[in-house]
């Protein structure tokens, strides 16, 4: 391979085949630098010692397919090239074969300035080429490797659920694909294997584990693809604390595949806690929590600014940021993005001069030092306290809820923006959480019904078994998240292992019997044979990945991702298919206007 040769192979003869990653003609001399995937070899192409090879050699351009035989040398010191680790051989051609040739590519894989995005997707196979992106694809392997490795001797099976099941939609969108053999009917490609794995407790793999690709017909961000890889797993009779024991050493060894080491067991913090201290429930912990310096303000104090009694007073502190100008001052305002009547004071040193005391109180309640930021997120003084809404008797009401939000985004922003400014966010300092007891359902406002928070399929505390029907606001799901420096890697539970119980939930989800029956009724009736407990949780490969490998996008670790339409530039898909197909299928196209 041609990053494999050291000084020890000097005077052996071999064969290296590769792309031509760059070319130098010196006239009498002509050095080829011969790429793979395993790293880079100098070939030498001398006239004096072989005239015929030297004259094929003046033929090659970047990226020409070739294979070069001949003896490894050790490179004069001069010549030495510290950058890469065949730096001090080279290979001196003796023969020269092409075994094929490029026409002018629309960027080299060697260019230091990238192409744009949309040229990079359509000639991904160029693209993949690059040293980053080899990179970031071996990284993948190794990572998943070591998953599939620690959970196999975990006693874990890894076993395949189908691709082609029924549409059971909760929440984003089946992709549909329509039955030729039974018309009019439609398989769901899986959003996840969830009842699959479920029903494979019940069926006695009391371990069962997949990295398995799933699909979801949702809009598009940096974090997400319309199919993309997950690591999922389901255990039998297992509490919450096995789960995450589980969870916690597969992380351990996948991050030592990448080459870091990593803290377990990780904190833990309830889904409350984690919306009163961070304002959103994937804290980032590398930030300080921010604070809630109510009692900081005389109650004038607060007229004076027009700053709601009733509601929590946010001091973000963003540390070692320094004074700002009065621009930069300005310039936090635009971050600022408000979730229901919440202000932002960005202008700290206004309430220093106005009211001395009570910024001296805030800065020590929030743990300020001079030369850390300080911004505060306050409610409006015409707001009220608490709101007429289903879900007001939470501990967090849906008004304190405004505030949290709105200062759990502005704290994230501020901390990006002045990250050059700070130690915040160093390579390698990964902070690990699981945020636990998220509430049970949410109230969708459009549909004025209460939805699952996270999927029909989870089990509530047994404690407030009792407050389905009359308080589901108060009900807690026995939930769970593992978060990595703000960004949620996978979400599971402990699931529902009773038929009865299941069928309270799809009732509190306002399904009749009928409905449930018709949506899950083959689950259901699997619940009634010898169901064990059960649980389990599902993790973003993808995800993982691209923290380890600094990425910014998912599509910088998936080989062949969808741009942000969902379209995929290099195979020109998705595309109209021909009217015979759709005959076949028995479907009929309607083009929205």
């Amino acid at each position: 391979m041609c990053g494999a040769l050291r000084p020890s192979d000097a005077g052996k003869k071999v064969v290296l085949m590769g792309w031509v990653n760059r070319r130098r003609d010196l006239g009498q001399i002509i050095f080829v630098d011969l790429r793979d995937r395993t790293g880079v070899t100098q070939v030498v192409f001398n006239h004096e010692l072989n005239a015929a090879v030297h004259e094929k050699a003046e033929a090659l351009r970047n990226e020409f397919v070739i294979a070069a035989i001949g003896s490894v040398k050790r490179r004069d010191p001069d010549t030495i090239n510290p950058n890469i680790p065949t730096g001090e051989v080279e290979l001196v051609a003796e023969e020269l074969r092409i075994l094929n040739v490029s026409k002018s590519l629309p960027f080299l894989p060697s260019d230091t300035v990238l192409a744009n995005e949309e040229m990079r997707l359509k000639y991904r196979y160029i693209d993949l080429r690059r040293d980053a992106m080899q990179f970031n694809i071996e990284l993948r392997h190794k990572v998943a490797l070591a998953i599939r490795d620690n959970l196999a001797s975990q006693g874990f099976f890894e076993i395949e659920t189908p691709f082609m099941t029924r549409s059971t939609p909760e929440g984003a969108r089946d992709y549909l694909v329509p039955s030729r053999v039974q018309p009019g009917t439609f398989y769901a490609l899986p959003q996840s294997p969830q009842l699959f794995k479920q029903i494979l407790m019940i069926s006695g793999f009391d371990k069962y584990f997949q990295i398995v690709r799933c699909f979801r017909d949702e809009d598009l961000r940096a974090d997400r693809q319309p199919e993309f890889t997950q690591i999922d797993l389901e255990m039998s009779y297992p509490q919450p604390e096995r789960v995450w024991e589980t969870v916690e050493s597969f992380l351990t060894a996948a991050f030592k595949a990448a080459g870091y080491e990593i803290k377990t067991p990780f904190p833990r913090m309830d889904f409350d806690d984690a919306i009163r201290q961070y304002g959103i429930d994937k804290p980032d912990l590398r930030l300080p929590a921010f604070t809630d310096v109510a009692d900081c303000f005389a109650p004038d104090e607060l007229q004076t600014f027009a700053i709601n009694k009733d509601l929590p007073i946010i001091a973000i502190r963003i540390p070692n940021v320094g004074e700002l100008s009065r621009k930069e001052r300005d310039n936090i305002k635009p971050l600022f993005v408000s979730k229901g009547g919440a202000r932002v004071f960005e202008d700290f040193k206004r309430i220093e001069t106005k009211h001395p005391e009570a910024a001296t109180k805030v800065r020590a309640k929030a743990g300020a030092a001079a030369d850390d930021l300080v911004v505060l997120v306050v409610g409006s003084q015409s707001g009220a306290a608490a709101e007429a809404h289903p879900a007001s008797k939470r501990k967090v009401t849906p008004a304190e809820m405004a505030i949290y939000a709105s200062a759990g985004l502005l704290r994230v922003a501020l901390a990006q923006k002045y990250s050059d400014r700070h130690k915040l966010f160093q390579k390698g300092d990964f902070r690990f959480l699981w945020v636990t007891n998220f509430p049970m359902f949410e109230y969708d406002e459009g549909e004025k019904r209460w939805m699952a928070a996270h999927h029909p399929f989870t089990s509530p505390h047994e404690e407030d078994m009792d407050k389905l029907e009359t308080d589901p606001a108060m009900v807690r799901a026995r939930a769970y998240d593992v978060v990595l420096n703000g960004t949620e890697l996978g979400s599971g539970s402990i699931r529902i292992h009773r038929q009865d119980i299941q069928s309270k939930i799809f009732h509190a989800l306002g399904m009749t019997e009928e409905e449930a029956r018709n949506r899950f009724g083959f689950f259901l009736e699997a619940l009634e044979y010898g169901t064990p407990p059960h649980g389990g949780i599902a993790l973003g490969l993808d995800r993982i990945v691209m923290i380890l490998a600094g990425a910014d996008s998912l599509r910088e670790v998936i080989p062949f991702p969808k741009t942000a339409a969902a379209k995929d530039l290099m195979m020109e898909a998705p595309t109209p298919v021909a009217e015979s197909q759709l005959r076949e299928l028995g479907i009929g196209v309607v083009v929205k206007k």
